[in-house]
């Protein structure tokens, strides 16, 4: 008997939750004997990417044979490297091997990768938290900065890029260098946070001079209305309107932005400037009969006026709604359209606590440890899938329904 086949591309935030939300659908309409969800991922986990700034990382994976298997999805671990819309098909790669899998519905849920210009020097020399191989690679080097000769910029670190990632990192990069070098040597570490923005944080609003206060407290410098102009595993050199600067530093880290995943770019519409892929409001890609698409590679006007955001707050609701849409538009039932009337944003920082704003404007609803608690609950457990969860718990928790902001009392 040949299965339907919805078929689900990634396995990050929007990837995982479309597929459980597909198999909650067809266990719902009694379908699961005819139609099959099976997901495409390179590996065998789930990554908690937002927080691959911490330590450790080994809590940021989740298994997927123990989340996709109770909920009876197929998971297909390769990567898928083309898209034929047209012929409904999809190719896949594992261990040098080609395979073509076919597909009723397909979900894009590919995720974006960190966009790295060719800028001398950043694809040999600088290291990322895009991934959790690039988090352990950081990590892994940081380790060794104690057995390096001793220059003056051996406990140097450079994050270049001070949006969310670049400021949590930095924010956390003095205590761990720290905890690495010798009690004599940790006078010598330095953190510097490089942004072309005129100020640092300049996007978040009535946060924007918490945080700066924040990374002065931790011994952060801050350097606002710079690029990076080169680097060379010993040095950065640094370019503002005065002119450039070099810097001794082992270690640079970029976090200089996203791009929707390159296989956005093989499905017939206009992307748009991030490479998304647009879509309605029931996550179908305009123009692409019988594709969907969620998350980072998707461009959704969440709250029918704002485009959506490169982020698990807008990821997880956008995958719930495409699994439960891939299957009621396959068996010809309602749809359910996504509409998001709230936006938060809460960036860690590190030993001083954090800050938790809300609305597109990011008004300042709490700082320190109070917004430091609020994170802890995001981080720890709210974007998890449901510890040894069973079927019935995970299928409840991929019903297609928009979530409320974290309770009051941990807001403060």
């Amino acid at each position: 008997m040949t299965l339907n086949r919805i078929l689900v591309i990634g396995a990050g935030f929007a990837g995982l939750w479309s597929a459980l939300s597909a198999a909650r659908k067809l266990d719902e309409l009694g379908h699961t004997e005819e139609t099959e969800v099976a997901i495409v991922n390179p590996v065998p986990f789930h990554s908690v990417r937002v927080r691959n700034y911490e330590l450790p990382l080994d809590p940021t994976l989740v298994q997927l044979d123990a989340v996709l298997g109770p909920a009876g999805v197929r998971l297909i671990q390769a990567k898928a490297t083309g898209l034929d819309s047209e012929n409904h098909s999809v190719t896949i790669e594992h261990e040098g091997a080609s395979e073509t899998l076919t597909y009723d519905r397909l979900i894009l849920a590919a995720g974006s990768v960190l966009v790295r210009p060719p800028i001398p020097g950043l694809e040999h020399f600088s290291f990322d938290v895009d991934t959790y191989a690039g988090a352990c690679k950081l990590q892994a080097h940081l380790l060794t900065l104690p057995a390096l000769p001793d220059t003056p910029g051996r406990y140097t670190a450079v994050v270049v890029g001070a949006g969310l990632t670049g400021i949590e990192l930095a924010a956390e990069l003095p205590a761990r260098l720290r905890e690495i070098v010798a009690q004599c040597d940790r006078d010598k570490v330095r953190v510097i946070l490089a942004d072309r923005s005129s100020k640092i944080a300049q996007s978040m609003g009535g946060a924007q001079h918490v945080i700066e206060g924040a990374l002065s407290t931790l011994e952060v410098e801050m350097r606002p209305g710079v690029t990076l102009e080169s680097l060379d595993g010993q040095s950065v050199t640094l370019r503002d309107g005065a002119g450039s600067e070099r810097i001794e530093a082992a270690t640079v880290v970029w976090c200089g932005g996203m791009h929707a995943n390159a296989l956005a770019a093989q499905l017939p519409v206009t992307p748009d400037p991030l490479g998304r892929v647009p879509v309605d409001t029931f996550l179908r890609a305009e123009g692409v009969p019988d594709v969907f698409a969620a998350g980072d590679c998707a461009r959704i006007l969440i709250d029918g006026t704002r485009p959506s955001v490169m982020s698990c707050q807008h990821g997880r609701p956008m995958g719930r709604y495409a699994g439960n849409n891939a299957v009621c538009d396959f068996y010809g039932i309602e749809m359910l359209p996504l509409s998001i009337d709230w936006y938060a944003t809460i960036c860690d920082l590190g030993p001083w606590g954090a800050v938790y704003t809300e609305g597109w404007d990011r008004k300042l609803v709490s700082e320190g440890e109070t917004a430091k608690a609020t994170k802890r609950t995001i981080n720890g457990e709210r974007i998890y899938p449901p510890k040894g969860g069973t079927r019935e718990d995970l299928f409840r928790a991929a019903a297609p329904v928009v979530q409320t902001p974290p309770p009051a009392e941990t807001r403060g």
